[in-house]
């Protein structure tokens, strides 16, 4: 029955259609983990499918599925099936969404592990949606652990959901800091762009959806604009809201300061070039712009939501105010722009915050730890006996994978 000698067999699932944070968080774990001890592969929409395959590591398998809809019978059968031909060890969910879907199948197919990763608190869910998220602990029964990607998602989980705390595992965001430290700073996009080499840009990079508050910012420009007349806003990403945020640019006579850019792959430059990120987020879990804006040195002004503030140290690297605060956004964003020496201060502490706190070595070392932690436990709740680590050092499956709160 022992397959401790054989690398574990992980499926990351998602049922989104965009990609986002999610999706770069599990594009850094397929590309980061050890491929002796792991073999990974990632269930998702075929939407996702399209716009992550060029990004998928070699030797991971990308299986589109669909499956959005708890009533979708074929989709929860595919899904089974992937189980079984994959002979999966450990089936790790990113949002609730999709784990409501996934866990209680892995669960019915013998699934030995399940991880559940809710990556941020679901401020969309209507109050009877809600409903003192008894679904939440009733398909939790499914999940094995919760990985919170901060303190405050971990609260969350704990104080409004109700969640056993025993079940979960604090490993905090982290991102590959050497790919945003060393990007070079591109003048030619500002130049494309229509920009004065002299305006200030502020550069917002994110999904166009209503969680992340473009609009907010939008409607605080024209503020903004009374001080500083060339200002400019860089919005990087793509989604539904795109449309109605043009719009509103319009009816603004926010033209030729406003420009909509589209996912971009070297996102590294565009921090380089800009003098202020913004994240005007209503909720977060921890947000990775955060991290890769500091590590580029660019400071940032963000709202004070989830663990936003665990990276953006209001006063210290950058501004922190009240989510949904557009005058609060503006007045923040001003005295960064209005202070160089200011914004040049919370570069340097931003850098350093960020090499001490968020690297991607880290993250993975403690996602490594806790896989490998579940699937010892696994086999011996099976097996009834000691058996061979994963580890070539047996001395280290008995480590500790995260703190656990």
């Amino acid at each position: 029955m022992s397959r401790a000698s054989n690398p574990i067999s992980i499926l990351h699932f998602t049922n989104s259609v965009a990609r986002g944070g999610v999706e770069e968080h599990i594009l850094q774990i397929l590309s980061g983990l050890d491929p002796r001890r792991f073999v990974q592969s990632w269930a998702c929409s075929p939407e996702t499918a399209r716009l992550v395959r060029a990004d998928v590591p070699q030797g991971v398998e990308l299986i589109p599925i669909r499956f959005r809809k708890p009533s979708h019978v074929g989709g929860g059968l595919s899904l089974a099936k992937i189980f079984k031909a994959k002979r999966v060890d450990i089936l790790h969910s990113h949002l609730f969404y999709s784990s409501l879907f996934a866990s209680p199948i892995g669960k019915l197919c013998r699934v030995p592990v399940i991880i559940e990763t809710p990556h941020v608190r679901e401020s969309w869910r209507t109050s009877s949606l809600k409903s003192g998220f008894l679904v939440d602990r009733m398909a939790g029964w499914c999940v094995d652990r919760y990985i919170a990607v901060s303190q405050a998602n971990a609260d969350y989980l704990i104080q409004e959901k109700q969640l056993p705390a025993r079940k979960i595992a604090v490993i905090r965001n982290g991102c590959d800091l050497n790919r945003f430290e060393t990007a070079p700073a591109k003048p030619e996009w500002r130049e494309s762009l229509g920009f004065g080499s002299s305006d200030p840009v502020l550069l917002v990079v994110a999904r166009l959806a209503p969680q992340k508050g473009h609009a907010n910012l939008i409607a605080g420009l024209p503020a903004i604009r009374q001080r500083f007349p060339n200002v400019r806003l860089v919005c990087v990403g793509d989604g539904e809201s795109r449309q109605d945020l043009e719009t509103l640019v319009e009816r603004l006579s926010l033209a030729d300061a406003v420009r909509f850019v589209g996912h971009q792959s070297n996102v590294g430059e565009w921090f380089a070039g800009a003098d202020v990120t913004v994240l005007p987020s209503l909720y977060e879990g921890l947000p990775l712009v955060a991290i890769e804006s500091l590590a580029a040195g660019c400071p940032v002004v963000a709202t004070a939501v989830d663990g936003t503030p665990e990276v953006v140290l209001h006063g210290k690297t950058g501004f922190c105010v009240p989510a949904g605060n557009t005058e609060a956004l503006v007045t923040a964003i001003c005295d960064l722009l209005a202070h160089p020496e200011l914004r040049a201060e919370f570069s340097r502490a931003g850098q350093s915050w960020v090499r001490e706190a968020f690297t991607k070595e880290r993250q993975l070392r403690e996602t490594e730890e806790l896989y490998c932690s579940l699937w010892e436990q696994s086999l011996a709740g099976r097996n009834g006996l000691s058996r061979l680590s994963p580890y070539s050092d047996p001395a280290e499956a008995g480590k500790t994978a995260s703190r656990i709160v």
